[in-house]
């Protein structure tokens, strides 16, 4: 029998009901209403009617609390928070796992020689950059011809189409001379930057 903590007395008067029930009908009914009366008993006390109330108290959930208001718990509401313990490692692992954070941290800072590479890659990556932006741009301005270019061949009966070329390379000319700029002074930043690259 449930103790009357586990459930209100109602139940353990259907409980009691049926227990009597079951005794007074005959065998064959019995075995067929046995399974069904132990599923509405299994539903009707299942674990969400006996428990007691679950209290937060910082990071600590517990149902044992004495006075939760003097210790600032509050009390958790409709739902079973779910427990998972924590895996023990191995004392070696653990040290492992130890020795594997530090060099982490130690690696946030990078020491001065691979700083320094570092550095010169960027430069050479920037540079390498430049020259390829700077020949681009002598490219277009040949082509852009001083606001002339040569007209091709499907740009002879349709002047609409030339001039929207023009328009066209002169954009490109205007986005490559902002993008020289901007690769001039991302060098001028780099530490070590020669003076001739930082005045261009």
């Amino acid at each position: 029998m449930l103790s009357p903590k586990a459930a209100p007395l109602f139940l353990q008067a259907f409980v009691a009901y049926s227990h009597t029930m079951q005794a007074l009908l005959m065998p064959g009914l019995r075995m067929k209403i046995a399974p069904w009366l132990a599923v509405c008993v299994a539903i009707l006390f299942g674990p969400g009617h006996a428990q007691q109330p679950i209290y937060r108290c910082g990071n600590e959930y517990t149902n044992t609390v004495s006075d939760p208001a003097a210790r600032g718990c509050k009390k958790i509401e409709g739902t079973t928070p779910t427990m998972v313990p924590a895996v023990r490692l191995p004392a070696a692992a653990s040290r492992a796992a130890a020795t594997s954070a530090s060099p982490a941290l130690a690696g946030q800072r990078v020491d001065a020689v691979e700083q320094r590479a570092r550095d010169s890659d960027a430069r050479q990556i920037l540079s390498a950059e430049l020259k390829k932006a700077e020949a681009r741009q002598i490219e277009l301005q040949r082509e852009y011809n001083n606001g002339e270019p040569e007209r091709r061949s499907d740009e002879t009966r349709n002047y609409q189409k030339y001039l929207d070329r023009v328009a066209e390379i002169k954009a490109t000319l205007a986005r490559n001379d902002s993008d020289i700029a901007s690769i001039r002074r991302e060098l001028a930043r780099q530490p070590g930057a020669p003076a001739a690259t930082a005045g261009k």
